[in-house]
């Protein structure tokens, strides 16, 4: 209430041409969830620099407890609109968990995550691990190093277990994907069982971000994918040692995106271009110059009310860098792209990425034409509502027509095989060619039935 009193406050004093021709906002009130990632920056940085009240919009952030509370609360209507994984949008509309219509007009960032392993496990992969011409370990580092060190578990009577963060993460489909360009099985799911564990070699469950390294530090986990800074935050307190980055599983990759319901969209149009308006001056100014904000960016993220992680820990990634083992901090320019390279722009590509890896693990049961793919990612990622607030940001002034890809179709250039980490390109057009081309995963015709796959 606060905030909104100082808020309301301070635009009842503003006039000018920016309010004056400003559309009508259905809604001017709102209330934001985030979780405590570095990669809410967007939604934090439009608040703090102003953005949303340059928009007339009087927004509250509040982080929330875990991803399926955040989901409940956009779909209940407590939250107006949430920084959500990629997948929750695309999982709830075709019915996988929670059934409901979110769209995504906004998407958050590219990059951003790592695998991280428990001191245990890094020291029995290390000595086998190639060094670079430097006599450092050469990165990626592939998880075929991994797998000797489960057999060890195995041998000695002990799962080999895993964190991510949710079953429709990103991290759970990118740490799946660098297991299997390893040649290990992270496991399937099936109508009848959710846990993604049927035939699996490692065994992935749940854990909230902030959790993550107290769990590893537990030893209830041997390794986790997260957002930062929660892997860099096990290389401060000593307990863990990140292998990977998600840029080295595949170069600017999607992460977050911004969700709301269908029904919001619908009925708030000028308050959803409005919002995605401030949103991309946000991540402008995150990326602008060079990322020469990225030190006050820092500043913001480390206050409680956002990630409330120490400033030092957020910094080793958020400015350029990544730290693997104690002392050994890499050049990771592009570890955190809020805009450049049309970062913010929701690519139906992106979405079909999603869908692939669900389809892939058995989440969507049954196979499905590529048109299907196609269908539900122009249902859920909304680029025409991106570019009515681009355009209305390049006529006020205030961003540069040519960082938009107007004439897209919405569907990126393939990646290439030299952008992913198991050497496989990914067309966002031919969706099933995809799937049947990945080594370990449901091809063509396949399901999980009875604990085992069929077809």
């Amino acid at each position: 209430m606060k905030k909104l009193i100082l808020a309301l406050t301070a635009t009842t004093t503003l006039t000018g041409p920016a309010l004056a021709d400003m559309p009508d906002l259905e809604k001017d009130v709102l209330t934001f969830g985030f979780i405590k990632l570095t990669d809410m920056a967007p939604l934090a940085v439009a608040y703090e620099q102003g953005f949303f009240d340059d928009e007339g919009l009087f927004v509250t952030l509040e982080a929330q407890a875990n991803w399926k509370v955040l989901l409940d609360g956009v779909i209940d209507g407590t939250l107006d609109g949430a920084h959500m994984l990629a997948g929750q949008p695309l999982a709830a509309t075709i019915g996988y968990g929670t059934k409901a219509r979110i769209v995504a007009p906004f998407s958050m960032d590219l990059n951003g995550n790592g695998i991280t392993l428990s001191n245990e496990v890094w020291e029995m992969m290390k000595p086998n691990l190639p060094a670079d011409a430097g006599g450092r370990i050469a990165h990626p580092i592939s998880a075929a190093y991994l797998k000797p060190v489960i057999e060890d578990f195995n041998a000695k009577g002990k799962p080999f277990n895993m964190g991510m963060v949710f079953p429709v993460s990103t991290h759970n489909y990118e740490l799946r994907y660098w297991l299997a360009a390893g040649g290990i099985n992270p496991g399937y799911y099936s109508p009848e069982n959710v846990t993604g564990q049927i035939g699996a070699e490692a065994f992935l469950s749940v854990t909230p971000p902030p959790q993550m390294p107290a769990t590893l530090e537990a030893g209830t986990i041997s390794g986790y994918c997260v957002g930062e800074p929660w892997n860099q935050q096990a290389v401060f307190k000593g307990i863990g040692v990140p292998v990977i980055t998600d840029y080295e599983i595949w170069k600017n990759n999607p992460e977050k995106v911004f969700g709301i319901t269908a029904e919001f969209a619908e009925e708030n149009p000028n308050t959803t271009r409005a919002v995605v308006k401030a949103l991309i001056r946000a991540a402008q100014w995150l990326d602008e110059n060079d990322n020469a904000n990225r030190a006050e960016a820092v500043e913001i993220l480390s206050r409680p009310d956002y990630v409330g992680a120490d400033p030092e820990v957020i910094a080793n990634s958020m400015t350029g860098t990544f730290e693997y083992e104690p002392g050994d901090t890499r050049a990771v320019p592009d570890f955190n792209v809020f805009f450049r390279y049309n970062a913010t722009y929701p690519f139906y590509s992106d979405a079909v990425w999603y869908l692939t890896q669900m389809r892939r693990w058995g989440q969507i049961a049954e196979p499905k034409p590529d048109s299907w793919y196609d269908e539900v990612a122009r249902s859920v990622y909304k680029p025409g509502i991106y570019l009515e607030a681009a355009k209305m940001l390049v006529d006020d002034g205030l961003a540069d027509a040519a960082d938009f890809p107007w004439d897209s179709d919405g569907y990126k250039a393939p990646t290439p095989a030299e952008d992913i980490i198991d050497g496989i390109p990914f067309d966002g057009k031919t969706p099933n060619a995809y799937i049947d081309s990945l080594p370990i995963g449901l091809k063509a015709g396949q399901t999980v039935a009875g604990g085992a796959v069929q077809g």
